[in-house]
């Protein structure tokens, strides 16, 4: 039987501090999410000044990732391209810039996704969360 790596509680926790003062240093009221290989959520966190709306895509941009084992930007770069029936994709709403998956040895353990900027500043602080891990 193979076995794989898992997000804990402690990387968890890093993932979120370190997206967390990435938002902070640059002013940005952002929700940030993280979830699992399921996608199913793990943290979500909803800074002050954050609009309601971000605590809903921010989840749902980091389970599009983790479902995708791929960055959420790469679906919104196909619909944007003319493929607009992949809207119809089953089980995928946050199909915007701004969810990073988290890859670990080969394996996505999870993502981050973060709402409530420009999309490209909620990716550069998804991946400054994920970056806490090495």
């Amino acid at each position: 039987m193979k076995q794989k790596p898992f997000l804990g509680l402690d990387e968890v926790k890093r993932i979120a501090a370190a997206a967390e003062a990435e938002a902070l240093a640059n002013q940005w009221a952002v929700s940030i999410a993280i979830v699992d290989d399921g996608g199913h959520l793990l943290w979500l966190q909803r800074l002050d000044g954050a609009a309601a709306i971000s605590a809903q895509i921010a989840p749902a941009k980091a389970h599009t990732a983790a479902l995708g084992r791929r960055e959420s930007k790469v679906y919104e770069d196909i619909i944007n391209q003319g493929r607009v029936s992949f809207l119809s994709a089953p089980g995928l709403s946050g199909l915007l810039e701004g969810g990073v998956p988290i890859l670990v040895d080969g394996f996505c353990v999870g993502a981050v996704g973060v709402s409530g900027v420009k999309s490209t500043e909620d990716a550069q602080i998804a991946r400054a969360g994920i970056a806490a891990l090495t």
